[in-house]
């Protein structure tokens, strides 16, 4: 089997040159448009899991030597969560080359969070599947690159936080809202609004909603602490 020109661009995005090319179009083969003789992805996401969570297990447990496990387990939840997963797809562009159901078109499934972040699971998966672990190890090294380095600023959870302040002052939970969105389909900025029921809030920006209210979280967090 010969990868189109499409695939090619993609595996060049990637990485990674598959010697199986069956293995990467299964990989991006979504359950609405499977078939007995097109398996879907499911079984690869599944494994790719496994595969991300041992590199990331051991790219953390190599870069901070005197982490405890208290420190280095937000840190991995940070790494491999789907919203993640969701982020390096759409910054490879997966999302363009997924494989749908007219169903799952329709509705925008090549922007849905939980079919990318399933898609770059059977991705790894495949890669691992194609030439062995450490191939797998590189390319998800690679695109995760700067994000294991900085992860255990992005792992603190300043929504927990807030929430506690409020509580410790008898209000009821921050609230949030997504106030705007922007740019293109396969890399997305969002705008969240977080309010007290005392009337403080703040407003942050970030490539997906979790992120943007984690931020203004903790934008509001240091202005009511007086921090800088």
């Amino acid at each position: 089997m010969k990868l189109s020109r499409e695939l090619e661009k993609f595996s060049a995005r990637l990485g990674h040159r598959f010697s199986d090319p069956e293995l990467l179009v299964r990989a991006l083969t979504h359950s609405s448009i499977s078939s007995p003789t097109r398996p879907d992805n499911q079984r690869l996401e599944f494994l790719g899991d496994r595969v991300l969570g041992l590199v990331m297990a051991e790219a953390l447990f190599a870069a901070d030597e005197g982490a405890r496990e208290g420190q280095l387990a937000p840190r991995f939840n940070a790494l491999v969560r789907k919203e993640t997963c969701a982020e390096v797809a759409r910054e490879i562009g997966l999302g363009e080359v997924l494989r749908l159901g007219r169903s799952e078109m329709v509705s925008g499934g090549r922007r849905k969070q939980a079919l990318l972040g399933d898609a770059m699971e059977a991705v790894i998966a495949a890669v691992h599947l194609d030439a062995g672990f450490e191939a797998a190890r590189k390319v998800v090294l690679r695109l995760w690159g700067g994000r294991i380095a900085s992860v255990a600023e992005d792992a603190r959870d300043a929504k927990t936080a807030l929430q506690e302040w409020a509580q410790a002052r008898r209000q009821g939970p921050p609230s949030y809202r997504e106030v705007a969105r922007e740019g293109p389909d396969h890399a997305p900025v969002f705008t969240i609004e977080v309010r007290l029921e005392s009337g403080e809030r703040e407003r942050a920006s970030a490539p997906s909603k979790r992120r943007a209210e984690q931020a203004a979280a903790q934008a509001l967090l240091e202005r009511l602490e007086g921090r800088p």
